[in-house]
């Protein structure tokens, strides 16, 4: 069980749509938020606020194999909403969350009618806030007006990657009155073939399922970041894809979200990971300088480029570390990721040949010690030109 005394960094609790959430790690909707037992797991392992399954008119009726991995950080999966009746979430499951202390957000999908039925329910049942998600993004905006005029409670707007653009609709959301925003839902359609059985894994009614997980991150991390960008005074934004350990909320955090959705960590490693996720979150923020989750948030934005940088980069090789001890282990890995074989190692030297070199740096990101690093060298008067042509030739062809 999580236990906020035993922090030994930053402060991790944030201020979340007029609310104190005991951390930033934001139980995602899906299949470990079933229930109140679910989402009671999920509270005591150290997460600030649990959204529910999706709740709508119908309960769900899951196809018999409808989860399956893509790699071992990321998921397929063709679920659907909440498979139990939504009278049951109004009547037990929110209320025995609320009762055992749980942040409950309840998720309300996918349409205005079902909007219409089920809002109000959810808030006399006990939930602290509700997030909509719909299937499109002109569904979304008739759904926040009606919740907006019909409940009191914080309304969360759950925005789509797949949506052709999620950062418009962010801002949209905003001026018609959400108090918060989620970014962002899984990917897809994607596919998956069971190479064995020649035939797509998932057994959807067309073979096609949604991706979670690490592999959707970056795509994720971008959107996040553009929001923020585009609404400086928005702190009611919490991220949603491939938080997968404390690095990875911080990243979110940086670009401009203040909470960080959990989903898939939680099923490939269990929902307890995310207390040690937690303690981790804590320590790390403050060997980076940080003594709160609202110091870092949005910490990268001002260092954003510009303009693209052309120059050399001057590498760095640390074979030792200061107590004699190997920090260089001889994996290779920064040998074998060069693809103009311009690296050579023959521990405990390392040699570039700066002709073949390109400077892509994927040699320092692969390296999982830190035994390599770079730095970019100072820009010389033919770098400046190759920047001035690079531009030019950009410019011609947009």
């Amino acid at each position: 069980m999580f236990d906020k005394e035993k922090l030994e960094g930053a402060d991790i609790g944030i201020d979340f749509c007029g609310y104190h959430l005991q951390s930033p790690y934001i139980l995602s909707s899906g299949p470990l938020t079933y229930g109140s037992e679910g989402m009671i797991r999920g509270y005591k392992a150290g997460c600030g606020a649990v959204v529910t399954k999706t709740i709508r008119k119908e309960a769900a009726i899951n196809p018999v194999h409808h989860m399956g991995t893509v790699n071992q950080d990321s998921l397929i999966n063709c679920e659907k909403w909440a498979d139990s009746d939504r009278q049951q979430w109004y009547d037990k499951e929110i209320p025995e969350a609320v009762k055992a202390g749980v942040i409950v957000i309840a998720s309300v999908g996918h349409t205005l009618g079902e909007a219409k039925e089920i809002v109000e329910e959810v808030e006399k049942a006990g939930a602290h806030m509700i997030e909509l998600v719909s299937y499109t993004e002109d569904t979304l905006i008739p759904m926040l007006d009606y919740t907006k005029a019909h409940v009191k409670i914080p309304v969360i707007c759950k925005l789509s990657g797949n949506w052709p653009d999620p950062v418009g609709t962010a801002k949209l959301c905003l001026e018609h009155g959400a108090d918060g925003l989620c970014a962002i839902d899984s990917i897809g359609p994607t596919l998956k073939i069971d190479i064995k059985k020649a035939r797509p894994e998932l057994m959807s009614g067309d073979g096609y399922g949604w991706m979670t997980g690490a592999a959707m991150r970056p795509i994720s991390m971008r959107i996040n970041s553009e929001i923020a960008r585009n609404t400086p005074e928005l702190r009611n934004l919490y991220a949603s894809g491939g938080v997968m350990s404390a690095d990875n909320a911080i990243e979110y955090m940086m670009a401009g979200a203040m909470g960080a959705g959990v989903c898939t960590v939680g099923i490939l490693k269990g929902v307890n990971y995310i207390e040690k996720m937690c303690y981790d979150l804590s320590k790390r923020l403050k060997e980076l300088g940080y003594d709160s989750v609202a110091d870092v948030n949005r910490a990268a934005l001002p260092n954003f480029p510009k303009k693209e940088y052309v120059s050399k980069l001057d590498f760095h090789f640390q074979p030792f570390k200061e107590d004699g001890k190997k920090l260089c282990v001889s994996c290779g890995k920064c040998v074998n990721a060069c693809c103009y074989e311009a690296r050579k190692l023959a521990f405990p030297e390392m040699t570039v040949d700066q002709d073949k070199c390109r400077y892509c740096g994927l040699c320092v990101d692969v390296c999982p010690t830190g035994a390599l690093t770079a730095d970019r060298a100072p820009q010389t008067a033919e770098d400046l030109e190759l920047e001035r042509m690079s531009k030019e030739f950009y410019e011609s062809v947009k």
